[in-house]
């Protein structure tokens, strides 16, 4: 199973723009040529096929696409593979956040 981790201000005290925004993450990920957004996310499985809705940075490494959601001033990403924990820490350094599980 997956671990899931959140990049959030939320832990941050004094600090007046504590959610991350989306306008703020259309800006700073329109800066990094391997990441796209989406609206929706879908997972294909062997039998079945689901979209989930929402606000979607899609980082695509190597042949495979790994969501960044954001949701409720949070972005959340599940780290499937070592090599998300590093953008990981990129991210919420330049975004001025902290990295939590859950």
């Amino acid at each position: 199973m997956n671990q899931r981790f959140r990049i959030t201000r939320s832990m941050q005290e004094n600090n007046a723009e504590q959610a991350i925004s989306l306008d703020e993450c259309k800006h700073y990920f329109a800066s990094k040529p391997d990441f796209t957004y989406s609206q929706v996310f879908t997972v294909k499985g062997s039998e079945s096929t689901m979209s989930i809705d929402g606000d979607f940075f899609m980082w695509k490494q190597g042949g495979i696409e790994i969501p960044f959601r954001l949701y409720l001033g949070d972005l959340y990403v599940a780290i499937s593979s070592e090599a998300i924990v590093p953008k990981m820490i990129e991210i919420a350094t330049d975004l001025r956040a902290d990295v939590v599980e859950g």
